[in-house]
């Protein structure tokens, strides 16, 4: 939902971009590197009441996910493993926003520590529906919210939330649990749609070919009371 944005940011921070591409940064140092800041913030602030400065600090770091794929493509590193690498740091950050937030709400709100528990689970279902169902070629790029979306609405609630403004939080999380609930339904059921048709796609073995195929002709057994043709003769 959020990918128009993707344009906008990528000539925002052109300039830093085109400034690390000179020096020996690579683009798997800032995945690796965003994804432990986002870990610290989370993880350190969260649990303890700090919910504005993990917040902003998270976003900060969080922005990094814009820099290492134009990092890699103009360094030319791009690659299969840059992706994976990409992917499974996105994992590692949702489960500590979402975890350091739990961590915080098991002290003071248990029903709220078992929405945003939902939340972790539910957006860690998302994202593996849509790369298992593209590792077996079949479609599931849909759905409300995306990780974008989700990151964004739960650091904005926390950080809100953080600033003494209230409701937020609990409308926040409520919305990413609804969300991710509705995205995974979204997908599943566009991945079984285009798996039945493909299915139905192939082409189906005719019916009536093997009765148009002839039957191989049966060896004509010679009358047993015939001498003739009963037993070969010596030559």
């Amino acid at each position: 939902m959020l990918n128009f944005l993707r344009p906008f940011f990528a000539r925002l921070f052109s300039p830093l971009i085109q400034a690390l591409a000179r020096t020996p940064v690579t683009p798997n140092m800032i995945t690796v590197g965003g994804t432990l800041g986002v870990a610290a913030a989370c993880l350190g602030m969260f649990p303890i009441g700090w919910l504005f400065p993990g917040a902003a600090t998270a976003t900060v770091f969080i922005f990094t996910d814009m820099l290492d794929g134009q990092l890699a493509r103009i360094k030319g590193d791009s690659g299969p493993f840059g992706a994976f690498l990409d992917s499974t740091m996105d994992r590692l950050g949702d489960a500590a926003i979402f975890g350091g937030i739990t961590i915080w709400f098991i002290r003071s709100d248990h029903l709220l520590a078992v929405v945003s528990l939902f939340c972790l689970a539910c957006g860690m279902s998302v994202s593996y529906v849509k790369a298992r169902a593209e590792g077996l070629g079949l479609n599931a790029d849909v759905g409300l919210i995306e990780r974008p979306e989700r990151v964004l609405i739960g650091l904005t609630a926390i950080g809100l939330s953080g600033l003494g403004i209230p409701y937020v939080l609990p409308v926040g999380m409520w919305a990413v649990a609804a969300g991710s609930a509705i995205t995974l339904g979204q997908r599943m059921r566009c991945v079984k749609q285009d798996a039945k048709a493909k299915r139905a796609a192939q082409p189906a073995e005719d019916p009536g070919r093997a009765a148009s195929v002839p039957a191989p002709a049966a060896t004509e057994q010679p009358p047993a009371g015939d001498p003739a043709t009963a037993q070969p003769k010596d030559e």
